[in-house]
């Protein structure tokens, strides 16, 4: 596993459908090395804190296998690192391959798989395309993030280390397939619920949709 590329974008405004909006999604890869903290990159920012980043959304890692897959898909030949707002673009980190709380050495870093990244309209803002957004949710090609267990320094071609993997050992892939398209599978959502590893907000999504189901059940 290496890390490929590391983006970094400070917050801007930008026009949208007749409003001013912040976001930080215009990633750009970065130069050299720098240091990954609690929060976010040194020279990153999120627009919107109260839906993006925070200690369980730190940082955004995106596998670099999937840009052959959206250039061929989308028709496109300008997908540069950073295209999908990702922090690190990655080698050898598929969602069906990390499991929600693998502890991962990045650098002088170590991080903890969190969450999936869920898609919002800002990435069809960043792709010069409304349409995507579905269809990256649909393809379970959509990354996930890390919070932050040890700051330390970063930089393209690192090499990346598995430390441990997460208790209950649920991939990313099945994550997000249970939350969004396989709400009956009242088992795995249960034992969603139970990921020490996961975002709080996920628990308690995995929670509702268990308790939702078991009563209509009855």
């Amino acid at each position: 596993m290496k890390l490929i590329s590391v983006n970094v974008s400070q917050p801007k405004e930008i026009r949208h459908n007749g409003q001013t909006i912040k976001t930080g999604i215009f990633k750009e890869p970065l130069p050299g090395r720098t240091m990954m903290r609690r929060l976010n990159l040194d020279g990153d920012g999120q627009g919107d804190p109260t839906v993006h980043g925070g200690v369980h959304q730190a940082v955004y890692v995106y596998p670099i296998e999937h840009y052959d897959y959206w250039k061929q898909e989308l028709g496109r030949d300008d997908l540069t690192y950073g295209k999908f707002g990702e922090n690190l673009t990655v080698e050898g980190m598929l969602e069906d391959a990390v499991h929600i709380g693998d502890v991962f050495r990045i650098g002088e870093a170590l991080v903890e798989v969190s969450q999936p990244r869920v898609p919002c309209f800002k990435l069809g803002i960043k792709m010069g395309n409304p349409r995507i957004v579905k269809p990256f949710l649909e393809s379970t090609r959509v990354g996930f993030y890390v919070r932050v267990l040890e700051e330390g320094e970063v930089g393209a071609g690192d090499v990346i280390e598995r430390i441990s993997v997460g208790d209950g050992g649920m991939t990313v892939k099945e994550i997000v397939h249970l939350r969004h398209f396989d709400n009956a599978n009242t088992a795995g959502t249960e034992k969603a619920a139970n990921l020490p590893a996961l975002t709080p907000s996920w628990r308690d999504a995995f929670e509702e949709i268990t308790v939702k189901a078991q009563e209509g059940s009855k």
